[in-house]
Formats: structure tokens, C-alpha cells, sequence
């Protein structure tokens, strides 16, 4: 059978480079951020969902990425049609800025009721975390949003007709769950070994075209989101100290005597 997969993804701050903050957010530029990469798998798993398909089936199929944030995300949903996505959605608007995991979360399931408005979806997944924030709660705010059963840390998936299958290892045991499909599933980082997108993919996704909806277009109030919604607050960020240097003794015959200083010094015995 057909699958219309929808997967949520983040456009995220290069994590090597250096971070600044700014009226409690995180300074972020053009040049400076990609597809989260925990964000790959969902995206991989989808593609591998649809190869499972006859040729027939996989004609009907879709893929659709959907991600909130400013104009520069849309580089996240190019990096993902390299990967294999078929549709891409952008939630861009100016209110947007500021919100926290629950309105995030909001947005997003908006987004994916305006998609289901066109068809019937099969299955919304996502990533563990973004490497920005690492919550890893958006997917199951997304799925209470939706009203959808969760299925959250698979490490394998398999759909079965209208139920999803996952395995997931919790503190060494390995549990099966499953639900009923429509279902929000989010996957971890070894689920699978995403894909290195070919030429073909990547010349393509530089000319595909990008759906941006506004939360006029998702009938989303501007209050609920946002700032203005955000149930939480930055009230401040400091950098990191600098490590303290690190000292060397030489041992002369009192080496012992200096390792006992040091360690009461630190508060550590």
C-alpha cells in the first residue's frame, strides 16, 4: 500500500562554532546552521520505508518535510530533499521567534493537520533530539498535540498494515511497542546509517520548490506561540569559565604531600 509519511525536522547553529546570546535567544546567522543531524534518520528511515514499496505503490507515495523557523532554515528542507524528501514545508513568521518546545510543537502540528487537509497520513516521525537544545520532548508534545499515539526512541521500526512496530532498548532490556497508524514515532541514531545523497538528488534540491506557510495559513493565534507564549524564560547566559590551568609537579620525594593538598584544596576528601 501507498505511504504519505510526514517528518519534522530542525534547521540547527552549527554546534562547533562558537555560541553568543542575545535578549535570551541564541544569535543566529544565514551562514551559520544545517539540517540537525540527528534529524537524517527520520528522513533515511522514510526513504526506506517508501524502497520497501512495488514500483506502483512508491508512485503514489510522498515524502513531506516540515520545519519551523526564519528564512534560513529553508536550507534544512534542501538538505533533506537531497536525502530523498519528495515535498518540503516551511512555517515561517515573524511571531515564531521565541518559542519554547510547546510552541514549537504547536506550529508543527498545525502544520501536519494543513498537510493531512490533502490526504490521509500514515505516519509522522522524527529525530531523538535537536543538537541545539537536546529536549527530546517535541515529539511527544507533537503527538499530544496531534492526539496520536507515540512511539519515542525506536531503534528499529516496521509498518504492518495500519500498525507501527518499534523496538527500543530502555537500561539494557529491549522493548516491542506498537500502535495504531496515523502514530508519531521518533527515532534514535541507530536506527540507520543515513545515506550519502547523490548527484542527481543534490542538483535537484536546489531548484525544488518550497511551500512557506504563515500561522495565518495554519489558523495558529500569534499569542499562543512566540515570546508571547513561551512557558519558559532565558533569564540569563554566560559563557563557559575558562578551565582552571593545570598544574604539574614534579615528584622530588613530596609528591604525596602535594596530591593531598590539591585534593582538600578542591573540597574532594
Amino acid at each position: 500500500m501507498a505511504r504519505r509519511i510526514v517528518v519534522v525536522v530542525k534547521h540547527v547553529p552549527n554546534i562547533h562554532s562558537a555560541r553568543a546570546f542575545a535578549d535570551g535567544r541564541t544569535v543566529r546567522g544565514a551562514e551559520d546552521g544545517s539540517l540537525n543531524e540527528l534529524d537524517e534518520h527520520p528522513v533515511e528511515e522514510a526513504v526506506r520505508i517508501l524502497e520497501g514499496l512495488d514500483e506502483a505503490e512508491r508512485a503514489e507515495s510522498e515524502i513531506v518535510v516540515v520545519t519551523v523557523g526564519p528564512a534560513e532554515a529553508v536550507d534544512a528542507l534542501r538538505r533533506a530533499f537531497q536525502l530523498g524528501a519528495t515535498t518540503a514545508i516551511h512555517v515561517n513568521d515573524e511571531a515564531l521567534a521565541g518559542s519554547d518546545y510547546a510552541g514549537t510543537a504547536k506550529a508543527l502540528a498545525a502544520a501536519v493537520r494543513k498537510v493531512a487537509a490533502d490526504g490521509p497520513i500514515d505516519l509522522v516521525l522524527a529525530g531523538m533530539a535537536a543538537l541545539d537544545g537536546l529536549g527530546s520532548v517535541v515529539p511527544a508534545l507533537l503527538a499530544a498535540e496531534l492526539g496520536l499515539p507515540q512511539l519515542t526512541n525506536a531503534g528499529k521500526l516496521e509498518l504492518d498494515g495500519a500498525t507501527a512496530r518499534v523496538e527500543r532498548v530502555v537500561d539494557g532490556a529491549t522493548e516491542v511497542l506498537e500502535a495504531p497508524l496515523p502514530a508519531v514515532v521518533s527515532v534514535n541514531d541507530h536506527i540507520n546509517r543515513p545515506r550519502f545523497p547523490n548527484f542527481k538528488l543534490i542538483m535537484a534540491a536546489r531548484t525544488k520548490p518550497v511551500t512557506t506557510w504563515t500561522l495565518a495559513d495554519l489558523g495558529v493565534d500569534a499569542a499562543e506561540v512566540g515570546e508571547a507564549g513561551a512557558r519558559t524564560r532565558v533569564l540569563s547566559a554566560e559563557p563557559r569559565p575558562e578551565r582552571a590551568p593545570v598544574e604539574i609537579h614534579v615528584d622530588a620525594g613530596a609528591g604525596g604531600e602535594a596530591l593531598v593538598e590539591f585534593l582538600v584544596r578542591r573540597g574532594l576528601v
